[in-house]
């Protein structure tokens, strides 16, 4: 299991917006996360790595048990904590919401007619990046994000009268990409209020000349810049499983195909989010395909 790295990071993603801070938009419109990374220092970071920063996490201490034996309280002994078990997270067919694209539709219109209900894209033109109409079809049971080098995509899931309004919940997607190298992406839980200060959380997120990371950024006012990075070995080239369980205000799970890599118990949003998909405007040609998407609340 990989662990928290150990870094608090401005994330930036050079691939999706400006220098500096979260692109915000009209309501119903979620900010795409930045695009270069620095470090505490300046420094720069590639997307994928790491500064030296200060080690995350404690070791969970030890309790105590007392017995008895014909009626006598023996001393106190430590004893090892046991591990928690962690649940398996909702997803897939079985949860509340579940898209698995198996109706084929052209982009140009035809894509958001029949799956209105499940995906709501930007406006055309949406930041003079986004044309999610022109490039989004299914086919062969996936989502079909086609990348052009020139026209970025991006929206939201979910059914329409909650994908604005999630407050926790367990939010899923498989998918992989086929080239785009240049571009990347932001799959993201990201405030309603478009008020970067209440928490964004990022997964999976990278350029795809890199890997895909967690990126859960500070809720702190003033402090949205920064993140704390869970690292993946994965490519992007492969079917993979993301998975994000937030529980408001106490703690954020993530796993990758089903394995827990990593919880963080900090800068924990508890406001609604919308869970949304962007990609960039840059690069190669491509696909970025997506199998299914799930929502469990």
């Amino acid at each position: 299991m990989l662990g928290v790295a150990g870094v608090t990071v401005a994330v930036m993603l050079a691939f999706l917006t400006p220098a500096q801070g979260s692109e915000l938009v009209p309501s119903r419109s979620p900010s795409p996360s930045n695009a270069t990374s620095t470090d505490q220092t300046g420094g720069a970071v590639a997307a994928g790595t790491t500064d030296a920063g200060r080690p995350a996490g404690a070791a969970a201490s030890g309790t105590t048990s007392r017995s008895t034996q014909e009626g006598t309280l023996q001393p106190s002994t430590p004893t090892a904590t046991p591990t928690p078990t962690v649940p398996d997270p909702v997803l897939g067919p079985q949860a509340a919401f579940f898209e698995d694209f198996a109706t084929p539709a052209a982009s140009g219109g035809p894509f958001a007619a029949t799956y209105a209900d499940a995906w709501h894209a930007y406006d055309e033109g949406t930041s003079g990046k986004y044309w999610s109409g022109a490039l989004i079809s299914a086919h062969d049971g996936v989502m079909d994000v086609a990348m052009n080098g020139t026209q970025g995509a991006a929206g939201v899931f979910g059914p329409p009268a909650t994908a604005w309004a999630q407050t926790g919940g367990t939010f899923s997607i498989r998918m992989k990409v086929e080239g785009g190298r240049g571009n990347g992406t932001a799959v993201m839980l990201w405030p309603t209020s478009n008020d970067a200060s209440e928490g964004e959380l990022d997964y999976p997120e990278g350029g795809f000349g890199g890997k895909p990371d967690v990126y859960h950024h500070s809720n702190v006012p003033g402090h949205a810049e920064k993140a704390q990075r869970i690292p993946t070995d994965v490519s992007w080239s492969g079917w993979h499983t993301y998975t994000t369980v937030w529980d408001p205000g106490k703690s954020v799970r993530y796993y990758l195909d089903g394995t827990l890599i990593g919880t963080i118990s900090t800068w924990v949003p508890t406001t609604p989010h919308r869970y949304t998909f962007q990609i960039g405007d840059t690069g190669r040609s491509g696909h970025v395909l997506i199998d299914w998407v799930s929502i469990q609340p």
